[in-house]
């Protein structure tokens, strides 16, 4: 095998939820395996500095306005897009949001908006770039971001953990679906990343005596998802479908 099928030179890349955290890691990180770049984000403003920062590779960088949780800005999303730069034949399904609370306390304005970012976020875009794909006849790869939480459970996350094994099912089923078509979907269940969502916690004491509990005893680095990611995103994963791969320092491994 040629690890040139590593490479995702002449690919196009969506990534949702790239205005910060996972998202703007993982476009970079696609960036420099070679793929052009499509980044989605509610806030436009946080996507200038990302595009910029793109700019530094060889390779084409657009932002668009995308709300996962609204189909029509999905839509409109994917035919600028497509308008603009090309029909992505990559799409990591990264926005989501978390509502740490304990299940007694969870409204139903919570539940829904947690549901309607997580899962219905991921079966809006993955089933827009599935449509497309099909339509122009393109094989494709579309990357689903779940969590450690959907396999195993914890105190206070009744919601999230919910919606992201909801997610980590449907990259199954999608996998099954799609595969006739050539489009692979796979996840990475990521364990503790310090983010934009997380990082005030772990900065607390109680953050950082969990941090203890943990196999690894340290939070990852973002850049240690990029190297699944592109595994994934890239022709050298041809056989891997419908895969759901912890990234966690073993996290899963006690669950």
């Amino acid at each position: 095998m040629s690890y040139t099928k590593f490479s995702l030179a002449e690919k196009t890349a969506l990534i949702t939820g790239a205005s910060s955290g996972i998202g703007r890691g993982l476009a970079l990180g696609l960036a420099e395996a070679g793929a052009n770049i499509i980044i989605a984000a509610r806030r436009m403003e946080k996507l200038q500095s990302l595009l910029e920062e793109l700019a530094e590779y060889s390779i084409k960088a657009i932002a668009v306005s995308m709300d996962v949780s609204d189909k029509n800005s999905v839509i409109s999303a994917f035919d600028k897009a497509e308008l603009e730069l090309a029909l992505p034949d990559i799409v990591v399904n990264n926005a989501g949001i978390a509502a740490p609370k304990h299940f007694l306390e969870i409204d139903e304005a919570t539940r829904d908006h947690v549901m309607d970012t997580n899962f219905n976020g991921v079966w809006n875009v993955a089933q827009t770039a599935a449509q497309r794909l099909v339509a122009a006849n393109k094989p494709g790869s579309i990357i689903n971001i779940a969590s450690v939480l959907a396999i195993g459970a914890q105190r206070g996350q009744s919601i999230y953990s919910a919606s992201k094994a909801a997610v980590a099912h449907l990259t199954r089923n999608l996998a099954l679906d799609l595969m006739q078509h050539n489009i692979r979907v796979n996840a990475i269940a990521p364990g503790w990343f310090k983010t934009e969502m997380n990082e005030a916690f772990f900065e607390t004491e109680q953050g950082k005596a969990y941090i203890k509990t943990m196999p690894a005893r340290r939070l990852g680095n973002i850049e240690e998802l990029v190297g699944p990611v592109v595994m994934l995103a890239s022709d050298v994963s041809s056989f891997i479908n419908g895969a759901v791969l912890p990234v966690d320092g073993a996290i899963h491994v006690g669950n």
